[in-house]
């Protein structure tokens, strides 16, 4: 498992960022305070507070190479 900081901070980086990581198998869990949301659904991404980054767990062993330069635009 690997966690990067990103940040979500427009409706549309949301879609885009949603759309960019269900091209994966993985899973990827979003976490902010004690919150843990699937970071596939859109409507559980729009429960947290998008204001401040957050931490995103990339549940992959392999491969993570294209996970990470796919999601280069969400981080910090």
């Amino acid at each position: 498992m690997k966690t990067v900081q990103i940040s979500l901070n427009s409706i549309d980086k949301v879609k885009s960022f949603v759309n960019d990581i269900t091209k994966f198998d993985y899973d990827f869990d979003l976490v902010s305070g004690r919150y843990v949301i699937d970071a596939k659904s859109i409507m559980g991404i729009f429960s947290l507070d998008l204001s401040k980054p957050i931490d995103l767990n990339i549940h992959a062993e392999e491969n993570i190479d294209n996970v990470i330069e796919t999601l280069k635009p969400y981080m910090i």
